[in-house]
């Protein structure tokens, strides 16, 4: 068997398992999204939220902690958009990675428009007595959402180019408390209820799931787009 077909098959192989691993994971994440979302519509999931409202006071206690509006804070779309924008020009710039400042937008603006477009869709009010402002809907929850896409993504990142495993996990173990602790101060603060916070958990990693492929796929295929007419202009050997 020669190099370039042993290639080949290496990538074909490649290409296969990841297809097979995110329409698998893909299924599961929408199966999984459905059957919340169904749950919410049958007002089953109501004495499940009561008692997430209920653990949440218990947790973080009676009074409103002001480090978890902090917390909530960092899955807000304005700090999301600053950083990811921050992200971009410094693979950009810095890295001179295209792929990356490809990836992080897509995935965090792609994040926040599908969140918005699932929000109409189910069209679920807020709880009510929140203890502080929030306009708009409330199913899935944009935070949770975002939350778990964005710093999904950064856990992408660091298990991809942190050689060093303590420092690799460490980061990995902090970001996945981070999204965690995030889900739990929107059930906390009463703008969103549990159900919402795990929908929105769901749909994040299942957009961060589709879009890391895809889009490597895409960067595959301009590259070597663009290598074939520079290949067919050098000059061929006499």
């Amino acid at each position: 068997m020669t190099s370039h077909l042993q290639r080949l098959l290496a990538g074909l192989t490649l290409f296969i398992t990841e297809f097979a691993i995110t329409l698998v994971l893909g299924a599961l994440g929408v199966v999984v999204f459905l059957a919340i979302g169904r749950e919410v519509f049958d007002q089953d999931a109501a004495s499940f939220d009561a008692a997430a409202f209920r653990w949440t006071r218990d947790l973080f206690g009676s009074g409103r902690q002001q480090w978890v509006e902090g917390v909530t804070f960092l899955a807000s779309r304005n700090f999301i958009t600053i950083t990811a924008g921050i992200l971009v020009n410094w693979f950009l710039l810095m890295r001179r990675h295209r792929w990356y400042s490809l990836l992080v937008p897509v995935v965090a603006l792609g994040s926040i428009t599908l969140n918005l477009a699932l929000k109409y869709l189910y069209h679920r009010p807020r709880p009510l007595l929140p203890l502080v402002s929030a306009s708009g809907l409330s199913f899935p929850s944009g935070h949770a959402m975002i939350s778990a896409s964005f710093y999904g993504l950064l856990i992408y990142l660091v298990q991809t180019h942190v050689r060093r495993p303590l420092w690799r996990w460490t980061l990995t173990a902090a970001l996945v408390v981070l999204i965690a602790l995030i889900g739990l101060t929107r059930v906390y603060l009463r703008v969103h209820y549990a159900t919402d916070v795990l929908a929105g958990f769901t749909a994040g990693v299942v957009w961060l799931v589709v879009a890391i492929p895809l889009l490597k796929q895409l960067e595959k295929r301009v590259k070597n787009r663009f290598k074939k007419p520079l290949q067919s202009t050098e000059k061929q050997p006499i």
